[in-house]
């Protein structure tokens, strides 16, 4: 039985990295990427978790103000 071609998504920041670094992606899955790319690269993985924190600090700050009002899911359910 022959392989079939199959099209993911990866992030294409990930994919410029892995080029600078000279990294194959051939055969791997975003996570895989990611997770390598981290081991290989951690100043470039805390970079872009930093900017991404940055990016997404407002969501963040009205999420967490929300669990402040509401509580968490469930929370008068539980026991402990």
């Amino acid at each position: 039985m022959g392989k079939v071609e199959l099209d993911i998504g990866i992030d294409p920041e990930l994919l410029a990295q892995a080029k600078r670094l000279g990294i194959s992606v051939a055969g791997m899955s975003e996570t895989q990427l990611r997770l390598h790319l981290q081991k290989v690269d951690p100043a470039g993985a805390e970079e872009r978790a930093r900017r991404w924190a940055e990016e997404n600090a407002e969501a963040l700050k009205a999420y967490s103000e929300r669990i402040k009002r509401r509580g968490v899911f469930g929370e008068d359910l539980r026991r402990w």
